[in-house]
């Protein structure tokens, strides 16, 4: 199965884009999506050597609750901070944020939550792939915010990157 699915997460999300991008369901447009999702991860498996281990299942799923639920809080948070702060009053703060997580996946998957979250956007990462520096909007406690992220976010994704 391995070698028909080289990447069966990856053959999944292309399936239902291609669903989605056509916004019709026919046999015939769905039998083309499941070529798609066969042989296009099949051809650039070779370009994926090393890629990593993910546990799917109820880590993944309780981490997208969880991205989900502070997307919706951190909106409501800076819709308040713009409707009712000056800016000078916004405490501006850039962030080093030390990495535990190895793969680049999981590093970027952790940026994006990051800058996905409104208030937060990872800019950059160190050349060692150590350190991930991160500009937050508005932090009473720069290290309380480190600890919050790396709490929240990069000790699920240790468990989901295994």
């Amino acid at each position: 199965m391995r070698r028909l699915l080289p990447h069966p997460g990856l053959s999944l999300l292309l399936l239902i884009i291609w669903m989605l991008m056509l916004n019709a369901f026919s046999f015939g447009w769905l039998v083309l999506g499941v070529g798609l999702a066969i042989f296009v991860p099949l051809f650039t498996a070779p370009f994926w050597p090393d890629r990593p281990l993910m546990r799917w299942g109820f880590p993944l799923l309780a981490y997208i609750g969880l991205v989900i639920g502070d997307i919706v809080v951190a909106n409501f948070h800076v819709a308040r901070l713009i409707l009712f702060r000056r800016n000078r009053d916004m405490r501006t703060c850039w962030l080093v944020l030390p990495l535990e997580l190895h793969s680049a996946e999981a590093i970027t998957v952790l940026a994006a939550t990051i800058s996905l979250t409104p208030g937060t956007v990872s800019t950059d990462i160190s050349n060692d792939g150590r350190y991930l520096l991160v500009h937050a909007l508005d932090t009473d406690d720069a290290q309380a915010e480190v600890e919050k992220m790396k709490a929240r976010y990069e000790r699920r994704l240790l468990e989901i990157f295994r």
